[in-house]
């Protein structure tokens, strides 16, 4: 068969297909069911050759879709579905069949370059139980504030600090007689936190499971100080190959902790972060250069210097940049934490307080670099 281009429309139920020659013309379209056997059903009713490009938009079901399309030799291409919306030639007339035929027309024009990342099965997997554990993370906290919540509504140990933070505390604080009146929904909260409790300790050992292939860059992303398992797991799952960054800035654009910019004639701004990609991460690396504050981090020299100047938030923003440059640089050279790569060096002087870490003079770096 001569070369063609395949778009397709993905609905939950059914998926919309339209085929397109080298010169623009359809050759082809129709529709079938959204399941495994169904996106390969196309490939079979026309007899597409191996390689032939197959465009569809990203969405919940576009994971599946490329493990079909890849099991039948095709080549899928996941645009993003806004730039599909915001290049439409009819945007007021909206069809299943029409954005099928946007897709591929699209795609042999060569106009989509919000072109998305489809991870690996492995990488997709990861995500998912990360996913899933951030949801009963949140579902188990849900029931602490709310339990807080209606204390404070009925004046009940508002003064009091109370922490839920395991079942014996629980069964204490609901057997307190100052909560008789309140017993009865604070016993349904207290086995919601308990149920999710489980839910994300089972969810904790497939996520070990799920580890294995990748010891090597968990060991050496966890060499950092303050990067934990949850950290390095979730950095590991939205990068998924830092090879595809061409270098760090983009990564740190992608994570959305790059500044916004306005730059038109003589104006120039500079704004907060762009906030784009996964929000999870970005707090991640947040709660991390926090953590940098204290002295005996390695980081803590230059936290300190911006703080100084521009104060605690920016510092914390500026370093979260910093640590996803590092990580993404001993992630893509396989080397763990090295310190000495950082232009600090041990200190321990006593002034008003223990400061571990201070940056080089300059001497010495030249000195330390030759």
């Amino acid at each position: 068969m001569k070369e063609v281009y395949v778009g397709l429309d993905v609905h939950r139920k059914k998926t919309v297909y339209v085929m397109q020659a080298t010169g623009g013309e359809v050759v082809a379209e129709g529709t079938v069911p959204t399941h495994r056997e169904g996106i390969q059903e196309i490939v079979v009713r026309h007899q597409l050759d191996p390689g032939t490009k197959v465009c569809l938009e990203c969405g919940a079901q576009a994971g599946m879709v490329c493990d079909a399309l890849e099991e039948v030799e095709m080549v899928p291409v996941v645009v993003d579905a806004t730039e599909v919306r915001r290049k439409a030639r009819r945007r007021g007339q909206k069809t299943d069949r029409r954005d099928a035929f946007e897709i591929c027309d699209g795609l042999r024009r060569g106009i989509w370059a919000s072109v998305v990342y489809m991870p690996p099965p492995p990488i997709r997997k990861l995500r998912r139980i990360l996913s899933r554990r951030r949801h009963f993370v949140r579902l188990g906290s849900q029931q602490v504030n709310a339990a807080k919540f209606l204390l404070r509504m009925e004046g009940v140990l508002t003064e009091e600090e109370i922490s839920l933070t395991s079942d014996p505390a629980w069964s204490t604080f609901v057997a307190r007689p100052e909560v008789e009146a309140l017993r009865g929904h604070l016993e349904l909260h207290s086995k919601t936190w308990s149920l999710a409790s489980e839910h994300v300790a089972v969810l904790q050992k497939e996520l070990l499971l799920a580890l294995k292939p990748f010891a090597d860059v968990m060991g050496w992303l966890t060499s950092m100080p303050a990067v934990g398992l949850i950290t390095a797991a979730s950095f590991i799952a939205v990068v998924g190959d830092p090879k595809r960054f061409a270098d760090s800035n983009h990564l740190v654009s992608y994570l959305g902790l790059a500044p916004s910019m306005y730059d038109t004639g003589e104006r120039e701004r500079h704004g907060h972060i762009t906030k784009a990609g996964p929000p999870y991460m970005r707090g991640l690396l947040c709660e991390i250069a926090q953590h940098t504050a204290r002295p005996t981090h390695p980081l803590n020299p230059y936290f300190v210097r911006i703080a100084a100047k521009s104060g605690y938030k920016k510092a914390a923003i500026a370093i979260a940049q910093r640590l996803a440059r590092i990580m993404y640089r001993m992630w893509l050279n396989r080397e763990p934490f090295d310190s000495s790569k950082l232009n600090v060096e041990k200190d321990g002087k006593v002034r008003t307080k223990v400061y571990h870490w201070k940056i080089k003079q300059p001497a010495q770096a030249l000195a330390a670099a030759s």
